[in-house]
């Protein structure tokens, strides 16, 4: 994808004039608070000293060169975490965490607390006017487990949840976003698609979709600018 492309994307403006009537999301960054965003919490969790974690991904690439490598997909985004969540373990003393064991750490004691309010919201709003809501990952159920999920308010009775844990299909593969638009009932033209990672963004675009790229540096912004998109009162978003 072109920087062209990836600048449309940013904007919001490589999206048909057409007001959408479908919303997919990404999961991690999008509807869950990033890691990267919760370092300081992290730390007191896990009882290491403050400022001990360091590495920003998106916030701040000059201080993560295994995010910069993702970017370069020299890796996988489950390498990245498998490696951070190895790195942590190893920090607190616990050899061998895996990601699910990072998260059931760091994560698992309050779901809702998880999950961004003003998505929440606008979810909630997407949903009372008439809207199609899903969700596509590809590592919802195998990064946060059944338990976890099952305690999550903003999950229960979407339109569509496709998971790479089930389907085995990854984004940016084709096939993951056309199985969404199946499961939504609508022609991906319809379909508004919001990640936070330039590589997603750029299947959607190529799967036909209308997209937003989810900027981790402004997330009152990026909320905001999807509701605009969908036709909705922006506070509704906020």
């Amino acid at each position: 994808m072109n920087a062209a492309v990836l600048d449309d994307a940013r904007a919001g403006a490589s999206a048909p004039r057409t007001t959408p009537r479908g919303l997919l999301l990404d999961f991690g960054a999008v509807i869950s608070r990033s890691l990267f965003e919760c370092h300081r919490d992290t730390e007191r969790q896990l009882g290491l000293p403050a400022g001990t974690l360091t590495w920003l991904g998106p916030l701040d690439p000059s201080t993560d060169p295994l995010w910069r490598a993702l970017q370069r997909q020299q890796i996988s985004e489950r390498d990245y975490w498998a490696l951070r969540a190895r790195e942590l373990g190893e920090a607190v003393g616990e050899p061998g965490w895996d990601t699910p064991r990072m998260l059931s750490r760091v994560r698992h004691t309050d779901p809702v607390h998880t999950v961004r309010p003003q998505i929440a919201r606008l979810v909630g709003a997407a949903r009372a006017a008439g809207l199609r809501v899903g969700i596509l990952s590809n590592e919802l159920e195998l990064f946060y487990g059944t338990e976890f999920l099952e305690r999550m308010d903003v999950l229960r009775g979407l339109d569509a949840v496709v998971d790479a844990t089930h389907t085995g299909i990854l984004k940016p593969d084709p096939r993951a976003y056309a199985l969404a638009a199946e499961q939504l009932a609508l022609p991906p033209a319809q379909i508004l698609f919001v990640d936070d990672q330039f590589r997603n963004i750029a299947g959607a675009v190529d799967a036909g979709m209308q997209v937003q790229y989810f900027d981790l540096r402004d997330v009152p912004g990026n909320v905001a600018a999807v509701a605009v998109r969908l036709g909705l009162d922006c506070e509704e978003g906020r």
